[in-house]
């Protein structure tokens, strides 16, 4: 059985002993952040039709989550064809639309459920896999979750972080 859900291209340009070394082209992007209540359902409600449109909008992987100004903030991917055509204005004001940068990043995967001390652990791995390949991390670590709650086996997280990739050895 396939993948449910339109999932974020990105090219692997290297896969070096745990770690992956991505291309991610431009994306464009929901976010909210968790001083406005839980960024999920936040999220959730601009995607089920709280825009302007009454739009519904296909849920995508992965979900991107990372701490933000002493809070959490949430983002999810909106499906590729939003980068030909205008995604719908939110409803809410806590949530923004805009697109996302190029860039490169290095990447680790781990699976089970996601909690704060396997990110943490996850967080080290990917550290010290840049730091042994002498790369430089050029912002902060983002989980991305890949599955439903719901989903028990086999499930997918990572890690990542941007790299100054074009100027690497």
């Amino acid at each position: 059985m396939g993948q449910r859900y339109e999932s974020q291209p990105y090219e692997v340009l290297q896969s070096m002993d745990d770690l992956e070394i991505r291309f991610y082209p431009p994306a464009m992007m929901a976010k909210t952040k968790a001083n406005t209540g839980n960024p999920f359902s936040t999220l959730f409600r601009y995607i089920s039709g709280s825009n302007q449109n009454n739009e519904k909008i296909e849920m995508t992987t992965p979900v991107h989550m990372y701490p933000e100004d002493g809070t959490s903030a949430m983002e999810f991917v909106l499906p590729k064809k939003y980068m030909e055509q205008d995604a719908p204005i939110p409803s809410q004001s806590n949530v923004e639309i805009y697109q996302s940068e190029p860039g490169y990043f290095a990447a680790v995967r781990y699976g089970g459920y996601s909690n704060a001390s396997k990110v943490k652990t996850h967080t080290d791995r990917l550290m010290g896999e840049i730091q042994k390949h002498n790369l430089k991390a050029i912002s902060n670590p983002v989980v991305l979750s890949y599955d439903s709650p719901y989903k028990v086996m086999n499930r997918r997280n990572e890690i990542v972080v941007e790299i100054d990739y074009e100027n690497a050895e």
